[in-house]
């Protein structure tokens, strides 16, 4: 058999792919507001409603290696983007609390699966190529939920109604994905063992990695704006700035993470990457000057940023589990840290204060740092064997 060459042409379609999967999930959350308008429930029916989402995510996730391996990541990202297209406007126009939780969890089936299917082409289509390119994909995802959240509010602006809006940016998404089709990969990794196991040997360590990144990265999506104001007194006009602060860096660190990663090595890129976030969360939590949080924040985002990328792509070199198993074992754990982070922030907060749950966080970010090298030593005795 021979190797596998990545084409210019995959590695684009892979790019749109992950740009597609974070301009839909931008919609949706410019979409929320209004479907509590729609539905009229209170923030705690909406709370119940929003975990449908992440259930549809949950459960669709463990199957998706079986279902590319069978069928190809071609055919299981097109199924799935087909149904995030036929759910998004109902998203918008929803009016029963009971429909728009079935809706919900359709909607989190598409985007859960799209999720795993794209990393899946991405490992593969990495490990076809001379040089690292996971940063750029996942920095593409970040580009497109820039960019979502930005198409939306402009057409929202400009008048159109959210049904209108969310209608207009799906059949943009189709024409994207369209033009994208040919470069998706007809075939994925053979399956090999059961179609879900439960993460064992360096992909539990992978997968702890990922569930601790993302819990800082929805720590910062929830927690940021209440931090701001309530314990520094930032204008509530001028609480979202954190977030935007780590959004950036993110984004700019992911798209120049590659090279980056080619320079200074995948290790240096993590272990810096963590402590970096350390000293964000330290500087966000002990100066008591908001516009040093800022900068705390904008360390946060760059320091997570290559992350979870450097993982992905240690997945696909790992033995000790089949890729078809083990990437969306560990998307799942990801997406739990997604999920699990803000409500994990809360309790500790309710327990102690918010400073103190962030400093939780800080701690965590250098216990990845550790986590980090043990995976590389382990990759590395993986391959002088």
């Amino acid at each position: 058999m021979t190797a596998y060459t990545a084409s210019a042409g995959q590695r684009l379609s892979t790019r749109v792919i992950f740009f597609i999967a974070g301009f839909v999930t931008a919609i949706w959350a410019v979409i929320v507001p209004f479907a509590k308008a729609n539905t009229g429930v209170n923030e705690a029916t909406l709370g119940s409603l929003l975990l449908c989402l992440g259930m549809g995510a949950l459960i669709a996730m463990p199957l998706t290696g079986m279902m590319t391996s069978r069928f190809g990541c071609r055919r299981v990202i097109l199924v799935a983007m087909v149904i995030v297209m036929l759910t998004t406007p109902l998203l918008a126009t929803t009016a029963d609390p009971r429909l728009l939780a079935a809706v919900l969890l359709m909607f989190g089936v598409g985007v859960g699966v799209t999720d795993c299917a794209m990393n899946i082409q991405a490992i593969i289509v990495e490990r076809g190529s001379s040089t690292p390119v996971m940063s750029g994909f996942h920095g593409m995802y970040s580009v497109g939920g820039i960019a979502g959240a930005g198409a939306m509010t402009l057409l929202l602006t400009l008048g159109s109604s959210a049904f209108t809006a969310s209608l207009i940016l799906t059949l943009s998404v189709a024409v994207m994905l369209a033009l994208s089709l040919k470069g998706l990969l007809p075939w994925a990794n053979p399956a090999s063992g059961p179609a879900f196991a439960i993460p064992r040997g360096v992909v539990l360590l992978i997968g702890a990695i990922c569930f601790a990144v993302f819990l800082a990265e929805g720590t910062v999506l929830d927690w940021s704006a209440v931090f701001l104001t309530e314990v520094r007194g930032v204008p509530e006009s001028l609480g979202g700035l954190g977030f935007t602060c780590f959004a950036m860096a993110m984004t700019l660190l992911r798209l120049t993470g590659d090279k980056l990663i080619a320079r200074i090595g995948a290790l240096r890129a993590v272990v810096g990457g963590a402590i970096i976030a350390a000293i964000g969360f330290a500087l966000v939590t002990f100066v008591p000057v908001w516009y040093l949080s800022l900068l705390g924040y904008v360390l946060v985002g760059a320091g997570c940023a290559n992350i979870v990328p450097v993982m992905f792509s240690a997945v696909g070199r790992q033995t000790h589990m089949p890729q078809a198993v083990a990437v969306p074992a560990i998307t799942t754990l990801g997406y739990l840290g997604v999920l699990a982070g803000p409500a994990i922030i809360g309790y500790v907060a309710h327990a102690t204060s918010l400073t103190q749950a962030f400093m939780v966080i800080m701690v965590l970010m250098l216990i990845v740092a550790a986590l980090s090298v043990t995976v590389t030593a382990n990759q590395t005795a993986q391959n002088e064997g």
